[in-house]
């Protein structure tokens, strides 16, 4: 079984059960429901205890409960800009105001990058009466360049 094979059971499992993620991620516990989302989708892994819940909650074998806790290849978007509306707002906020993170965050911390594996995030809705707005809170270590 693939990873992508396994994801799309997961997917399946989900959709057939009616869960959402929040539902999952409290069912399955010990992470973010980021992280945990992230890992039914492919892109992180599981912890052992993690990876049984999950295969409990999906009905999967020990085939893929092993998959969930193995290293994954990370980068499940095909090349190019992205298609689907939601995600492609991400790679115009990128296009549009990625020269300015750039600058504000090496002005303020010097030449480097954010980490995205010593990292975290939070998404939240925020009530607004003109439409709710959604939150999205990033922070990652800064790793400076070394210089060798």
């Amino acid at each position: 079984m693939t990873r992508h094979e396994l994801t799309e059971r997961i997917l399946t499992a989900k959709r057939v059960q009616r869960l959402s993620w929040k539902h999952i991620a409290e069912k399955v516990g010990g992470s973010s429901p980021i992280l945990l989302t992230a890992a039914l989708l492919g892109q992180m892994r599981l912890e052992k205890a993690q990876a049984e819940k999950a295969a409990a909650l999906f009905g999967l074998d020990a085939e893929a409960t092993a998959l969930l806790q193995e290293v994954p290849y990370r980068g499940s978007l095909p090349p190019g800009p992205p298609t689907d509306p939601l995600i492609y707002r991400f790679h115009e906020l990128v296009q549009v105001y990625g020269t300015t993170w750039k600058e504000l965050i090496q002005e303020e911390f010097g030449d480097g990058i954010m980490s995205a594996i010593d990292f975290e995030m939070t998404i939240e809705r925020q009530p607004d009466p003109k439409g709710d707005r959604v939150k999205i809170s990033m922070n990652g270590k800064f790793l400076p360049y070394k210089r060798y």
